[in-house]
């Protein structure tokens, strides 16, 4: 049986917090005309939310009375939540608090594709930082792990993961991960976490309803948000954009670059070594660049005309640097995206990098919590 997290929210609450969320520090007054409630409703609820470590007052600001306006703002006090994911030859895990400020990052070696291997890991390292960063085991929300695979039936909670975890195959993935960690797991595709995470950090959610995103890991995926909230689809599997990339083709994948480079003498056994080729590859990695900016503007052009997104984004387990360089080509052929009667979504390159679907991942368990789509 799946655990449910130790906060709740009412629907009303979880639209204060999200208000609070999106459009910052707001005095209950405020609140309460932005939110069509009634002031006593709203002093309650807030009551209960600071009860809970929700949300926090900040410094008394004096308005044209002389009376002072208490702002209230999203709190990290409610508690944490972690996030971890198994890239090809290492994992990441990142804690952050309620308000989304991360916490602690941690990276090494890891080349199991035993599941138990993975949470009995995972369970060593919370430990460490939690007792490092001096926060309470018990105010733990939960665990959002990433995975590298598609839902593999409809309805069904198992993944059809990638080579190098093999062993994660026909397991219910959440209920096996919380039964041996003892909090409520979430369980979600790595670029689509990568892709909520970046939505985050990029401020675009405080003024945009939707995005897509992509993400260039071992291989290359994708993400929906819509309405502020990760749009799944009817089989689980919204963005898998890999497929428009047959794997006989060159595909704008980490995978697809790491050959090429090898095959000039790079000798590379990981995503993580590109950057030490950057300079000594350098006409290669860009004419790279430059054709994946293509295939990813082609893809993103179908998204653009069916979703009518407010952003595209790019992201990726890829230097900061080849990242950006992606960008700047696709911007160079940007008008992919316009019209002559309709608004043109932005781009945004990210700026946090493979550490996106880890971190992503963590923001999982509190977005929920959240209700983001109520």
């Amino acid at each position: 049986m799946r655990r449910k997290t130790d906060i709740i929210l009412s629907g009303d609450q979880k639209r204060i917090v999200w208000h609070l969320k999106t459009k910052g520090p707001t005095g209950r007054s405020y609140l309460a005309a932005n939110l069509d409630m009634h002031n006593a409703l709203v002093t309650r609820l807030t009551r209960e939310l600071l009860m809970l470590g929700c949300v926090e007052e900040l410094d008394g600001q004096l308005t044209g009375r002389g009376r002072p306006t208490v702002p209230l703002t999203i709190s990290g006090k409610a508690g944490y939540s972690a996030g971890a994911m198994v890239h090809p030859g290492w994992l990441e895990l990142v804690l952050v608090d309620f308000a989304g400020t991360v916490l602690a990052r941690h990276r090494e070696p890891f080349k199991n594709d035993d599941p138990r291997a993975f949470i009995e890991l995972i369970e060593l390292r919370l430990r460490e930082l939690a007792l490092a960063k001096n926060v309470m085991r018990s105010r733990m929300l939960g665990l959002g792990v990433a995975v590298a695979g598609p839902v593999a039936t409809a309805g069904s909670p198992n993944r059809w993961m990638v080579k190098w975890l093999a062993g994660w195959r026909d397991l219910d993935l959440a209920q096996f991960f919380e039964d041996a960690l003892g909090v409520p797991v979430w369980v979600e595709n790595e670029a689509t976490l990568a892709g909520l995470a970046e939505f985050y950090d990029s401020g675009l959610i405080n003024d945009c309803d939707s995005a897509i995103s992509f993400f260039i890991g071992h291989g290359v995926g994708g993400g929906v948000v819509s309405r502020r909230d990760i749009l799944r689809g009817e089989f689980g599997n919204a963005g898998e954009v890999g497929r428009l990339f047959p794997a006989t083709k060159q595909r704008p994948s980490g995978i697809d670059l790491l050959g090429e480079i090898n095959a000039a003498g790079g000798g590379l056994t990981s995503l993580l070594e590109i950057e030490d080729c950057m300079e000594s590859h350098a006409e290669l990695i860009d004419k790279w660049a430059k054709r994946v900016a293509k295939q990813l503007l082609s893809a993103a052009q179908g998204g653009v005309a069916w979703l009518d997104p407010g952003a595209v984004i790019v992201s990726g387990s890829l230097p900061l640097t080849l990242l950006d360089s992606i960008g700047a080509n696709m911007l160079k052929d940007q008008d992919t995206f316009k019209s002559e009667h309709t608004p043109s979504p932005r781009l945004y390159v990210s700026k946090i990098g493979s550490w996106a679907v880890s971190v992503g991942a963590a923001l999982l368990p509190i977005h929920d919590i959240m209700g983001a789509a109520e």
